[in-house]
């Protein structure tokens, strides 16, 4: 399963592009959604090489 985690900004994004066709607004009406988007996922990848760094002492 962790090695599909890669898949998670991709089903992110993609979700909140249908999300935006499917209300009629424009990419750039929802921009900092995919901002937000991609910060969460971010972070999540700096707590997991955190993680796997802790762990590999």
């Amino acid at each position: 399963m962790i090695r599909l985690i890669f898949l998670l900004p991709l089903l992110m994004f993609a979700a909140w592009f249908w999300f935006l066709q499917s209300q009629g607004l424009s990419m750039q009406q929802g921009k900092k959604g995919f901002i937000y988007i991609a910060i969460f996922n971010l972070a999540i990848g700096v707590l997991l090489a955190g993680i796997i760094w802790l762990t590999q002492r």
